[in-house]
């Protein structure tokens, strides 16, 4: 029986125990985790939207359409061309929105602090590396890990790619892959429109680490970092936990505009070693696990100081045990239902903790104790 199916089936049983004790979903989503206008769907017993009327509109409508309306509106002065340019223009940035963005000036927008590179080993036997910003001094960092873990012998591995954002250095991007990724294979291609040359980033070297990988995604997953997901599906059977990606793994050019704004737009696409075109669509999850945003960056920032492990498991609560898994019980929520029916009431909030780094080392103890029985 191969790891894979192996994975596949522990997955289903998680997320059969496990999905009642997740955090619940975030208020709203950020501007790159959204859906655009046109991948929008509505019930099929809904009536149309106008998304829905708007995309049913074949090239004759869409003459036409214009034709009446600039022969018929009341309001001339508000269908010149110069309008109906603006509105093209509105309507692409609503329907584009991980393709195309209008700068308010042609200068670069200025680069987001970098993100630190983390590491730890957890429970004394599972690896766990925040690769952070894609810069030399975290690959160093990354390099400096692996030997540490492998001196101590650790064999599993958690890749957290949620604080990893995009990059235009695509080669020192496939160097962090590199260290995950079979040597000779290819990592991710960066596709320009038809007639121009691919880009295939590959592997020159060996991987730094052989035991199993799990990696952690959600929608601050963007640009290179969602291919690195992607190479490590696919070449190290990895599950990829937590939720979708930004869905911006691409390539942009800033573009100026006349009157001193920029246009930023997306040139290439960045495709999977499957030949998967990961722009817009982004990487979805094996496993998917709900979590704030603004949790997870609280628990990052106070990681360099208490380390993961405080927060993988709620505190005062029983967590998922060798025990337990084999028996299908589920303590989260036991200790949820014990705990409301004492008091009469629903629990306090409690603190902050990692239900997605939770999941992934449940899945890591599920996979040891089949391997043990």
């Amino acid at each position: 029986m191969s790891r894979r199916f192996v994975l596949a089936l522990i997955v289903v049983a998680l997320l059969d125990t496990n999905l009642p004790a997740q955090s619940p979903a975030p208020a709203s989503a950020p501007p790159s985790a959204s859906k655009s206008p046109a991948q929008a769907t509505s019930s099929p017993s809904a009536a149309p939207t106008l998304q829905d009327l708007v995309n049913s509109l074949g090239p004759a409508d869409l003459q036409a359409f214009t034709t009446l309306l600039k022969a018929n509106f009341t309001d001339q002065n508000a269908i010149t061309d110069t309008e109906l340019n603006r509105a093209t223009v509105q309507g692409l940035l609503m329907r584009l929105p991980r393709g195309i963005t209008l700068l308010a000036s042609k200068e670069n927008v200025p680069a987001s602090a970098p993100s630190a590179f983390y590491s730890e080993v957890i429970n004394g036997r599972t690896g766990y590396v925040r690769l952070g910003t894609l810069n030399n001094a975290n690959l160093q960092s990354l390099d400096k890990a692996l030997t540490g873990f492998a001196t101590k012998k650790v064999n599993d591995l958690i890749v957290d790619l949620r604080a990893t954002g995009a990059t235009s250095d695509f080669p020192l991007a496939a160097e962090f892959a590199k260290r995950f990724s079979p040597k000779s294979k290819p990592i991710f291609t960066v596709r320009k429109p038809v007639g121009r040359q691919d880009r295939v980033f590959s592997s020159d070297r060996d991987p730094s680490f052989h035991g199993l990988v799990m990696v952690l995604a959600d929608s601050d997953t963007s640009g290179v970092a969602e291919a690195i997901a992607a190479a490590l599906r696919f070449y190290n059977k990895a599950l990829i936990i937590g939720q979708p990606t930004a869905g911006r793994a691409a390539e942009y050019s800033d573009l100026p505009l006349p009157n001193g704004k920029g246009l930023r737009l997306a040139v290439a696409e960045m495709v999977s070693p499957d030949g998967r075109s990961l722009f817009p669509e982004g990487v979805k999850p094996d496993l998917p696990v709900e979590m704030s945003l603004a949790e997870k960056r609280q628990i990052f920032q106070s990681s360099s100081e208490k380390g993961m492990e405080p927060f993988i498991y709620e505190s005062g609560r029983p967590h998922m045990s060798e025990a337990a898994l084999l028996a299908g019980t589920n303590p989260e929520l036991e200790a949820v239902e014990a705990a409301q029916q004492r008091r009469g009431r629903a629990p306090e909030k409690p603190p902050p903790h990692d239900p997605v780094l939770q999941r992934a080392l449940d899945v890591v103890t599920s996979l040891e104790v089949y391997q043990r029985h």
